[in-house]
């Protein structure tokens, strides 16, 4: 782009960045440029990890997680970002959402864009590379162990993403 700008993949739609935004925070060009509100800004200093995204550095990458609340657009110009409005196709949940909907995984739901960011990133990887299911707790804790919830729903997280991992890893999707 001539003006300084940048361009990234949101939820697969490639967006100009004005060269004015680009020193915007993720979470700040998705919620005032993009009316994505689902990622959600709690601490702001990327501890709680409620503001998680996934990003891929091209469409076939792995999805990694990525702070929404401190990563500013011009660090990820060319990136595919994903957030939990991209989860969803249209108005059929995808697997976790629906996993998280049946263990009642949330209270406040303040935190749950977060988890299942982190946790759809870490699906993602497992697809990739096969572990065994006596290995996934462990999994489970490096991917989504940081992540923060007030309302300490911990436990129905865990066996949300749980399920779901272990139907992948049955299923071989």
């Amino acid at each position: 782009m001539n003006d300084g700008g940048v361009q990234i993949h949101v939820n697969g739609r490639q967006v100009t960045v004005a060269a004015h935004d680009t020193d915007m925070t993720l979470a700040e060009f998705f919620h005032e440029r993009m009316d994505l509100t689902g990622t959600k800004v709690c601490c702001g200093i990327g501890v709680c990890r409620a503001c998680t995204v996934g990003t891929r550095n091209r469409p076939d990458a792995l999805m990694e997680k990525t702070l929404a609340c401190t990563t500013i657009v011009s660090a990820i110009a060319s990136q595919h970002i994903y957030t939990v409005e991209g989860l969803a196709e249209g108005s059929t949940l995808s697997e976790l959402q629906q996993g998280f909907l049946e263990s009642f995984s949330f209270q406040c739901g303040y935190c749950t864009p977060g988890f299942l960011m982190a946790a759809s990133a870490m699906l993602d990887h497992l697809r990739q590379y096969r572990i065994d299911t006596d290995e996934l707790d462990a999994m489970i804790e490096t991917w989504v162990c940081g992540n923060l919830c007030r309302c300490t729903g911990y436990v129905k997280y865990i066996a949300a993403i749980r399920k779901v991992a272990l139907l992948q890893i049955k299923g071989g999707a």
